[in-house]
């Protein structure tokens, strides 16, 4: 049997590339090695809204090391965004595109140095600026990469580069305090700077991931445990809650960032050189699509910067990968990113589903985090039946007291609207091994704004999430 040793050889022998990605057996998307519930999932997501949470991000994202005077160069061609306002002890968020103008993915570049820059984020955009790095002539750059950890590690030791942590929540600022051992300043949203913990200078990030000032930190992974503890031991007395793997991906929910749009690389002859590039073994090769929309036409499922919410980040002040493209779109004409608020009742009834004789189940909704796939995309529909957007990550906020989605939808689709949003495959489901034989459900939803905690609206700084944009800010 022919062996695919890259991306381009798995798509010429899958044949048609929907049905490939969508029969996927790499399953759901895993956020590795931290533990699923260290209190239990509601407490920890309650936490960040009423206390203060420490969310451990030190396993399930790529960190790529970017060195040397070609670096910003690199960045500069293959991001959507300017990096004419970029300094030292600044971050923004990272959005490259294809030829065609389709979103590839996102991700975080900090600029650590002069001319050093860490990329955090998904592979698709890992993937990318490897490939251009390799291919673009950039002569003086060094690239260490320090991918996520295995998804099973199946009790094998795991290391890093850096851990990485967040400190957030109400009460998050007393307890940065005290562990500091005093005053710290609250700089502009994505601000870098240091702090002190129990004896080691960690590097910071003004964040705000929970709807109230807070800080992404990291360091070498050595000192993970050492850290760990420490912030666990000055938060006990502000009610902190370590939050687990299976709280900490819904967070998103409230806040409104869409995690894991299908990168749209699978077509276009430009592109043939990078299918060719990525392994077989790659995200891209395995991604799993999931949902009830269906297509013939993978490119159906790509997606443009203003319908995820990156709109704002677009800056034709420089030439870049895709700009000829995104020139000749109208943003007022394009999808728009919103909350789903999904209908009580109709909610219910896909839970009570389980209770039910075999063949009258409704596709299973996991809680907090319903998602089955890598690559998340439910049909929008209105009353007459025409998809008008998709739903592309969904869930339960305990917080909220709702069944939510993200989604993007239809420029002509007011927020207040009642829409439905198709929960489940056809004929039963496809074969990914996420997915057990079930029925289709209609399901009410209101679009609604985004994000959807009215605390992150009135708190959060930064495009990706509110739209709003200031001076200086990190898009």
């Amino acid at each position: 049997m022919f062996m695919a040793n890259n991306l381009q050889e798995v798509l010429d022998q899958a044949g048609n590339t929907v049905d490939f990605l969508r029969n996927s057996q790499v399953g759901a998307y895993i956020y590795p090695v931290v533990a699923p519930e260290f209190s239990n999932w509601r407490s920890e997501q309650r936490a960040w809204r009423e206390t203060a949470v420490l969310f451990d991000q030190s396993h399930h994202m790529d960190n790529l090391i970017l060195r040397g005077s070609d670096a910003i160069k690199l960045i500069s061609d293959t991001a959507i965004n300017s990096v004419a306002n970029f300094p030292v002890n600044k971050a923004k968020q990272y959005v490259p595109v294809t030829p065609a103008g389709h979103v590839i993915g996102d991700g975080i570049l900090f600029r650590q140095d002069q001319d050093e820059y860490v990329y955090v984020g998904r592979a698709p955009s890992t993937n990318w600026l490897l490939y251009n790095a390799a291919t673009g002539g950039y002569n003086n750059l060094d690239i260490v990469e320090d991918r996520r950890s295995p998804a099973r590690p199946m009790g094998k030791p795991v290391s890093r580069e850096y851990w990485r942590f967040q400190i957030q929540g109400p009460r998050a600022w007393e307890i940065i305090e005290k562990l500091n051992g005093g005053p710290v300043e609250q700089l502009k949203f994505f601000s870098m700077s240091t702090m002190n913990i129990a004896g080691e200078t960690v590097r910071t990030l003004r964040h705000g991931m929970s709807g109230a000032p807070g800080l992404e930190i990291w360091g070498p992974y050595a000192t993970y445990d050492k850290i760990r503890d420490a912030i666990l031991e000055a938060g006990a007395e502000f009610g902190m809650v370590a939050v687990g793997s299976r709280a900490y991906p819904s967070n998103t929910l409230e806040s409104g960032w869409i995690p894991s749009p299908l990168p749209g690389i699978y077509t276009g002859e430009e592109l043939r050189a990078y299918r060719e590039w990525l392994p077989a073994t790659s995200y891209e090769a395995n991604n799993a699509i999931a949902g009830s929309f269906v297509s013939e036409n993978i490119e159906d499922y790509y997606l443009n910067p203003w319908e995820l919410g990156y709109g704002s980040f677009v800056k034709f002040d420089h030439d870049f990968i895709g700009r000829e493209a995104l020139e000749k779109i109208d943003p007022a004409q394009q999808r728009r990113k919103v909350t789903l608020a999904w209908d009580d009742e109709d909610f219910k009834s896909i839970q009570d589903s389980i209770l039910k004789p075999e063949g009258e189940n409704f596709k299973f909704f996991d809680l907090p985090l319903a998602n089955y796939g890598s690559s998340n995309y439910d049909k929008v529909i209105d009353a007459d039946g025409n998809v008008v957007g998709f739903s592309m990550f969904t869930g339960y906020s305990s917080n909220e007291h709702r069944a939510l989605s993200l989604a993007t939808v239809n420029a002509d689709v007011p927020e207040g609207a009642e829409i439905r949003v198709v929960w489940g495959e056809e004929n039963g489901g496809t074969r990914k091994t996420t997915v057990e034989r079930h029925t289709q459900k209609d399901v009410r939803a209101v679009v609604s704004p985004v994000p959807f905690s009215a605390v992150a609206r009135q708190s959060y700084q930064g495009g990706w999430r509110t739209g709003y944009q200031e001076s200086g800010s990190a898009s």
